[in-house]
């Protein structure tokens, strides 16, 4: 199978070896996206500043692949606590809306973050 890597503007690679999307045929996968600014540092916050950070790069990574949030079919929710799942409930209804993707949220350790989301996406037809 081929694929093709894609990095969104801004991105500031971890220092662990990935791809942050890939593209192959018309689907789009991204990998775990965390609460990193642009300057690859933690957002400071509470989980709510964290979980909005984590949309906000997955909407970066969709759209370096040509994707929007209503592309997406399938959702993994990663939490460093699960007392803060109806938080995530909220904040993940700001971003998505009906029909909404399949789901599976699960508590994780995360290496100091508090949140981490990847998406499975298809990409919409190139008109022409």
């Amino acid at each position: 199978m081929t694929f093709i890597p894609v990095e969104p503007d801004g991105y500031a690679p971890p220092p662990v070896p990935y791809t942050p999307v890939v593209i192959t045929g018309d689907l789009v996968v991204t990998a775990g996206h965390g609460p990193l600014t642009p300057a690859g540092e933690v957002v400071d916050g509470d989980f709510r500043a964290q979980a909005h950070q984590v949309f906000v790069n997955l909407q970066a990574g969709l759209s370096a692949a040509g994707c929007t949030l209503a592309d997406v079919f399938k959702v993994n929710g990663y939490l460093a606590s699960l007392d803060d799942f109806a938080v995530y409930n909220e904040v993940y209804l700001e971003y998505f809306t009906a029909p909404l993707p399949a789901r599976t949220t699960v508590e994780a350790g995360l290496w100091g973050i508090r949140a981490e989301v990847e998406a499975w996406a298809r990409r919409p037809p190139i008109p022409g």
